[in-house]
């Protein structure tokens, strides 16, 4: 049991802020324009979906707590060439979809103070930079800020929903599927942004004070506090807003309850989500890197012992997110397609993630017939992200190559230099490389 180790709630404020992030900011309204009314359907499937998912990933977080997370659940159950393509695929998703997080935050800040573009990537490039320092400083940091930052978030989202009520009419809510059922499943591939983070808690796993106890205890606070916020948020967008075309729903809610000078206080609730849930994954992602460092499938430039705070690794996503953000604004581009590829990018982990429960898990237990729910789901899942899946894949197709350029080198190097470093002491090691 580590004393200086992430507690309950920090833990719980870290997995709320993966989870609840920056989906509820934007989501609701896009899935509703998507679906109309029907978008409630995948809401309430989506976190039905979670209770499994969740459930897996507390199990094997606390039966094998490592900051490779999903990687090394892969690296347990399957074999290393799997693990660095699972983890090479996560870790550059984060980089690259952490712009689109905090352009959430950004588009946001721009339109409460009436700037365009430009001031919404500054932002966004802003909030990059803040969480970077905040993980800088370690989890311990990073997780007490966490704490109060759920805390508000929880509240104001409460405070959106209580006042939006009154103004919710039942005749919105027909007709209610306007775009036919099929419309449904687009909605549902849409909101798994929404519903991805409960993959990154098994990356904090090893920082919790006491994992076998305090991760299933954080997930339950997380899961609870999520369905009741996001469906909240989804049926006032739907029953109470007149349009949910505009680029900033969550603060119309609050404009229902307390006229224009809401606006700015919704950019606040806005860039709080987004700094949540980017210092979750950057605390979680920085771990993975290093971890996966330390066994050969990243540079070595990345690793970092696991007591230490991951800064290189950290920098790296850093490096990639402000890059990825450059690019946006060079080529005036979308972030649109960032999105769906980090939507991709959780399907697989899923997937992925709940095939290796199904091999380390006691068979036949609670934990394990989750996972076989969770299995069942991420396919469904990855069925409905389609074409997405192609940046994902390609990224696990440039981790295989590197997984088996290593693996080759280190098949190739002199069998005295590989006795050599694995000379016993006080043993002699022979000329093909056997100890003596």
């Amino acid at each position: 049991m580590k004393n200086n180790g992430l507690s309950v709630p920090q833990g719980a404020a870290l997995t709320l802020g993966a989870v609840l992030g920056t989906g509820v900011i934007s989501l609701p309204a896009l899935a509703a324009s998507e679906a109309g009314p029907a978008s409630l359907v995948a809401w309430l499937a989506l976190i039905v979906l979670s209770v499994p998912l969740a459930a897996t990933f507390a199990a094997l977080g606390a039966r094998h707590p490592d900051g490779g997370g999903v990687a090394t659940y892969a690296r347990l159950a399957f074999n290393q060439h799997v693990a660095t393509m699972v983890g090479w695929a996560f870790y550059l998703t984060i980089g690259v979809g952490a712009p689109v997080a905090a352009g959430f935050g950004g588009a946001y800040v721009a339109d409460a103070f009436g700037g365009g573009q430009g001031m919404s990537l500054a932002a966004t490039a802003g909030i990059i930079v803040l969480v970077t320092a905040m993980n800088w400083f370690g989890i311990k940091v990073s997780g007490s800020v966490q704490l109060a930052i759920a805390g508000a978030i929880a509240v104001l989202l409460a405070v959106a929903v209580v006042v939006a009520l009154p103004h919710a009419e039942l005749a919105r809510l027909t007709p209610f599927a306007p775009h036919g059922w099929g419309s449904v499943g687009t909605a549902a591939a849409m909101l798994v942004w929404a519903f991805a983070g409960w993959e990154i808690l098994s990356s904090l796993s090893a920082d919790y004070r006491d994992p076998a106890r305090d991760i299933r205890r954080a997930t339950v606070i997380a899961l609870v506090v999520v369905t009741v916020l996001y469906l909240g948020i989804a049926f006032a967008t739907v029953a109470a807003l007149k349009s949910t075309s505009g680029a900033a729903p969550l603060a119309d809610l609050l404009v229902l309850g307390f006229g224009e000078p809401a606006r700015p206080v919704t950019a606040v609730v806005a860039v709080l989500l987004t700094i949540g849930a980017i210092n979750a994954y950057f605390a979680g992602g920085s771990r993975l890197g290093a971890s996966l460092a330390r066994e050969g499938g990243l540079p070595r430039a990345l690793a970092a012992p696991a007591s230490a705070i991951p800064r290189r690794s950290l920098l790296a996503i850093c490096a990639v997110a402000l890059g990825t953000i450059a690019v946006t604004w060079a080529a005036d581009a979308s972030t649109d397609a960032a999105l769906l590829m980090a939507s991709g990018t959780f399907s697989l982990l899923y997937v992925v993630g709940a095939a290796a429960a199904l091999r380390l898990l006691p068979r036949g237990g609670r934990s394990w017939w989750a996972a076989v729910c969770s299995l069942v789901a991420a396919l469904l899942l990855l069925g409905l992200t389609g074409a997405h899946l192609l940046g994902p894949v390609l990224c696990g197709g440039a981790g295989l190559v590197w997984s088996l350029a290593t693996s080759r080198r280190g098949r190739s190097r002199p069998a005295r230099e590989v006795g050599q470093q694995l000379e016993p002491a006080g043993q002699a090691v022979g000329p093909d490389g056997s100890v003596a």
